[in-house]
């Protein structure tokens, strides 16, 4: 069991190891784009009106830091619509795109899954605003953007948030990588594939519950699930559809309607698995 655990930690570490250059790369210039256009897409969301699920959906999935934060606090001052807003947490690919990039993923692929990402939140949100709509959306002063502390380190500079990006998703993969490794030579993969890969059902549903988890760590385990062949197309897209990063944590803290909240919540929850479970039966 000893001689498992250390070949299992090994193989994890090597393979973290070999992502840091990748993830360091990818993560500069996430923050370089985000100190360079982060408050002019903000703007752009708040001014779109009636085409908000259209700009939402478009620009979430821009990588950039605590852009679902910063749309929480647009739909609480109802300078956004609940469309919009939905729109913004569907697309919003969070650490998946760093992850693809630096396991080398095919662009092809990278390419389908954000613009079925943009274009689910979009659909979502435009059919949402149809019929919830309400009759204004109204102005609030006492609205600020919001970064939250512990996922973007924004005042610390390009370099060093980069840095601090990197390392700690590079230990979320270490860790992750260690725990699949476990888990293939125990289960193994075939089994592993029985329970859940090839299931259209539970594999969508219980990767939406991860997906709601409000950290980094959700969509960095889905997206290593699915390229390690342990999730579907299905339940990977059901898992990353939900994720909205810290987006629903931040809308509980500045939303007083807890109702409103919760049903944010399900409706997110409920098209994300839905997508998936659609998606898995067709594939199936």
């Amino acid at each position: 069991m000893l001689e498992l655990i250390l070949h299992a930690l090994e193989h994890a570490l090597l393979d973290g190891l070999k992502l840091l250059p990748f993830l360091f790369l990818t993560y500069l210039a996430m923050e370089w784009l985000e100190h360079r256009a982060g408050d002019k897409v903000n703007e752009w969301v708040r001014k779109s009106g009636k085409f908000g699920p259209l700009v939402g959906g478009l620009l979430g999935v821009v990588p950039q830091c605590g852009f679902s934060a910063a749309a929480s606090n647009l739909y609480a001052g109802r300078l956004i619509t609940l469309g919009t807003l939905l729109a913004i947490y569907l697309s919003t690919s969070d650490e998946m795109l760093p992850i693809l990039i630096s396991q080398q993923a095919p662009v092809l692929l990278i390419l389908e899954l954000l613009l079925a990402k943009a274009g689910i939140g979009m659909t979502a949100g435009f059919l949402i605003d149809l019929f919830c709509r309400k009759s204004a959306v109204e102005q609030n002063q006492g609205i600020h953007k919001f970064c939250e502390h512990e996922h973007c380190k924004c005042e610390k500079g390009i370099l060093k948030s980069a840095v601090i990006h990197t390392l700690k998703i590079a230990f979320f993969v270490i860790l992750i990588g260690f725990g699949l490794e476990l888990v293939f030579e125990l289960v193994g993969e075939e089994t592993l594939a029985a329970l859940i890969l090839n299931r259209p059902f539970l594999g969508p549903v219980l990767a939406g519950v991860v997906g709601l988890i409000p950290n980094c760590a959700s969509s960095v385990a889905i997206t290593q699930l699915y390229l390690e062949g342990a999730l579907g197309l299905g339940a990977m897209l059901a898992g990353l559809l939900v994720n909205a990063g810290v987006g629903l944590l931040v809308l509980f803290k500045v939303n007083q309607n807890r109702k409103e909240n919760l049903k944010v919540l399900g409706l997110l929850y409920g098209i994300g698995v839905a997508v998936g479970i659609a998606v898995g039966l067709i594939l199936y």
